[in-house]
This record gives C-alpha cells, sequence and structure tokens, in this order.
C-alpha cells in the first residue's frame, strides 16, 4: 500500500522556518515527479511547488518563489520543503502529492498527481 506522510509542520511565528517532510512508502518514487500543495482555512487548495523525478526542474507558486525551496532525496524516498521568512497567510494545512507515471515533469496541476498524503498543518502567528 502507497503512503505518503507529511511531517514537520507546527507553530511558528512570523519570519520564522519550517521544513517539511513527505516520506513514501509502499513503492519507490525515484522516478516520479513530487509536489506540494497546501489548504488554508476557507480557501481552495493551491500549488505551493514541484520537483521534477531528476529533482533537477523545479517549478514554485509565483507568489512563493524566493521563500519556500523544494527538493528531494531519492535514496530516501522523501521530498522536502523548506519554507522561510513565513507569513501569517502561509498557515494551511500542507499535502504532498506523487505522479504515477514515470519521468514526469514539475507540473502545477493537482490532476496530475495520483498519490496523496493527509497533511500536516502549518500556523504562523503574527
Amino acid at each position: 500500500q502507497v503512503q505518503l506522510v507529511e511531517s514537520g509542520g507546527g507553530l511558528v511565528q512570523a519570519g520564522g522556518s519550517l521544513r517539511l517532510s513527505c516520506a513514501a512508502s509502499g513503492r519507490t518514487f525515484s522516478s516520479n515527479a513530487m509536489a506540494w500543495f497546501r489548504r488554508a482555512p476557507g480557501k481552495e487548495r493551491e500549488f505551493v511547488a514541484a520537483i521534477s523525478w531528476s529533482g533537477l526542474s523545479t517549478n514554485y507558486a509565483d507568489s512563493l518563489k524566493g521563500r519556500f525551496a523544494i527538493s528531494r532525496n531519492n535514496a530516501k524516498n522523501t521530498v522536502y520543503l523548506q519554507m522561510n521568512s513565513l507569513k501569517p497567510e502561509d498557515t494551511a494545512v500542507y499535502y504532498c502529492a506523487a505522479d504515477r507515471s514515470d519521468y514526469g515533469s514539475a507540473l502545477r496541476s493537482p490532476a496530475v498527481y495520483d498519490y496523496w498524503g493527509q497533511g500536516t498543518q502549518v500556523t504562523v502567528s503574527s
């Protein structure tokens, strides 16, 4: 059974940093694109960042470029999201997602991703 398990969320003050991790189990995702999305209270799910299977290509929501960084460690079957200079509007549940297709690109559409984690809460206080 494939599982994506996010961790690293929590409460942080504005201006602080967090690093989220998404550990995959049940199959290897070293040949698959992966991504992060988030859903803030009362809002639709939105794209945060994606990374290609090789890690050579990344894609970010325009509003988050320069503050967030996605990376992966294929040996650990894990993808990360480093979040810096956090703002209260970054408060959301953050979800990890993985593409079932091999050698996929770092795409923004949630329809691309077949596997989803349960999410981890990030709360940024002002």
